[in-house]
């Protein structure tokens, strides 16, 4: 068994859904459930809920892109998504389906079903979205 690292600072917390909140963040067609990661691990990791919101235009993030993070953990709650990974071609993620998407892979949503939800798992908090070049083999962004 490994060594267990105790995180100095971390607090314990309780995000209740009758308390949820849904916020606009990266994506202009989703809303965001910060569950309180970001505040209790001291900007180590957030967790939220992404799910769509009706809104269908198009935006920044259906171009190639990666996120500067260590860590993506992705679980669909609901619906399906269709995204392509530099190097892993198109993937099509449904209710129950899992990713742990490696860090800096660039890659690009397609399409979305109006009840798509995740739940999302970031290290650090703060990561950034950068928009790249398409892989030498896909050169078209989202239709």
């Amino acid at each position: 068994m490994g060594k267990i690292q105790e995180r100095e600072g971390w607090k314990f917390s309780h995000n209740q859904a009758k308390d949820a909140e849904w916020t606009p963040g990266l994506r202009e067609i989703f809303e965001y459930r910060d569950l309180g990661f970001k505040d209790s691990t001291n900007g180590d990791y957030v967790a939220h809920i992404v799910k769509a919101n009706g809104k269908e235009q198009k935006d920044k993030v259906q171009q190639w892109h990666i996120h500067e993070c260590d860590f993506q953990f992705v679980y669909v709650l609901n619906g399906w998504a269709e995204f392509e990974y530099a190097g892993q071609g198109i993937r099509r993620i449904e209710k129950g389906d899992c990713i742990n998407q490696r860090p800096m892979i660039p890659h690009r949503e397609i399409a979305c079903s109006k009840d798509f939800e995740v739940l999302e798992i970031v290290s650090p908090a703060d990561f950034k979205t950068k928009i790249v070049e398409p892989p030498e083999d896909r050169v078209q962004a989202a239709e």
